[in-house]
């Protein structure tokens, strides 16, 4: 919110008028109720008192604080910088990091945990740059975006809307038209009164998609520094413009490429997709297609919350979603994640989990579906070099359970139900082939007796 300084002249309103009213009515929350029964909020105002001296002692009282307007009547009141000193003595320290991410209109528009968000910032933006006419300039920009979606909008429809903004302002007692009047402007004379379009402006300039810009020379959180020596390291460069990276992991090099790109994967970052290797059909090789967006740097600051490094904060996440997933093909899909991307201390984790939901779960078409992902993880090992031992006694009960309710299971179906039994049964059939052979290679022994399906 904009304004000058000063006492407004006759028939103007005064622009901090809000802020001194929302003051007031805080204040006279703060002397009923205090802290609010939060005692750590003291604390935390006495060191914004301190920052608030330092920033006067070096910039003068043209000074603004963007903060909660809870904490007004407390940055406002008179104390000692000795009481407030008193009041953080004692804390224990810890040692923290501080940095600088881009950040995207959408994310500033989205509410944070306390119902904070700015609900236009693409609008805030266009008029914090426009240099002069900030409401022509944004229904042409309007104008402009409904043209590309093949909309009949012509210079007359600009014109009128400003006039419409304009007279909508002026009936409202408002000196210049504001998103309200623009919006209703654009509804009624560009979108002919549908809201349809007008979702499209609300998305694409209301709200909007810019990314913001750091300099080089900000610090970075400690995960994107890890992550930047391991580019660095693996020779893997971030590239705006997509390529195709064939990888051959009996290599250390493209291994260690294919353990990155897979623990990104777990983390959200999808810097690269996996897609099939183009004549061969064995484990060693991947095909990834590659391309840095940049707000991809958003998500590994956001991505920092899980650990200091790559291979840390993937397996905390592994972790996490080891306990929070509630279908059992999805924990089995996450082991055989963890296997890709070389985590195997995040395996016992999810192996619990799994055991777990194996145990309770008695759909044999749950079961079936489960099977076929945690018999392609035990095949990992060979080129990997991934221990696969703990995921072998999951893998062979889960398919003597399938066998033994694979009858029952497959009476009274109707025809949908016999199709979708059908894949199921196709899909163990051919997991039974392989597990047979993981575990017989993993024995000694012959693979049908390994995997119980000599008589299958």
């Amino acid at each position: 919110m904009g304004g000058r300084r000063g006492t407004p002249g006759a028939g103007e309103r005064d622009p901090f008028a809000p802020f001194e009213a929302l003051a007031e009515a805080m204040g006279a929350l703060r002397e009923r109720y205090g802290a609010g029964g939060r005692p750590r909020d003291l604390v935390r105002e006495a060191q914004m008192r301190l920052r608030l001296r330092a920033a006067r002692k070096e910039f003068g009282d043209t000074v603004a604080v963007v903060c909660g307007a809870w904490h007004v009547p407390a940055l406002r009141e008179r104390t000692t910088l000795t009481a407030d000193r008193a009041l953080l003595k004692g804390l224990p320290k810890v040692k923290t990091e501080l940095t600088w991410v881009p950040w995207t209109h959408r994310r500033l528009a989205r509410s944070s945990g306390y119902g904070a968000g700015i609900d236009s910032p693409g609008w805030y933006g266009h008029l914090f740059h426009a240099p002069d006419r900030p409401v022509e300039r944004w229904l042409t920009k309007v104008a402009g975006l409904l043209r590309e979606e093949d909309r009949i909008v012509s210079s007359a429809h600009v014109i009128e809307a400003v006039r419409l903004a304009d007279t909508l302002a002026a009936m409202r007692g408002r000196p210049l038209p504001g998103l309200g009047e623009t919006t209703d402007a654009v509804r009624a004379v560009m979108c002919e009164g549908s809201d349809v379009p007008l979702a499209l402006v609300h998305d694409r300039l209301v709200v909007g998609d810019v990314l913001g810009e750091v300099p080089e020379s900000a610090p970075a959180v400690p995960l994107q520094r890890d992550l930047g020596r391991q580019q660095r390291s693996l020779r893997l460069r971030p590239e705006a413009l997509e390529r195709e990276l064939e990888l051959d992991l009996r290599g250390d090099t493209d291994a260690g490429r294919s353990r990155l790109l897979h623990r990104l994967r777990l983390l959200g970052i999808g810097w690269g997709e996996l897609g099939s290797s183009r004549g061969s059909t064995g484990t060693f090789r991947e095909t990834w297609r590659l391309r840095w967006e940049p707000e991809l740097s958003v998500r590994v600051a956001e991505a920092g919350v899980w650990g200091t490094t790559v291979a840390a904060a993937a397996r905390a996440r592994a972790e996490a979603d080891a306990a929070d997933t509630g279908a059992l093909a999805d924990v089995t899909a996450l082991a055989e994640r963890c296997l890709l991307a070389g985590l195997p201390d995040a395996l016992p984790a999810v192996m619990r989990a799994l055991a777990d939901r194996a145990a309770l779960d008695t759909d044999v078409g749950h079961l079936a579906q489960a099977l076929p992902a945690l018999v392609r993880s035990l095949r990992y090992g060979d080129v990997r070099g991934t221990d696969t031992h703990a995921l072998s006694d999951v893998a062979a009960a889960l398919a003597e359970r399938v066998f033994v309710g694979l009858p029952p299971a497959c009476t009274a179906l109707d025809s949908d139900a016999a199709e979708q039994m059908r894949g199921h049964v196709d899909a163990v059939h051919t997991s039974v082939g392989l597990l047979g052979e993981a575990l017989g290679s993993a024995t000694g022994t012959d693979p049908g007796a390994a995997s119980g399906t000599g008589g299958a």
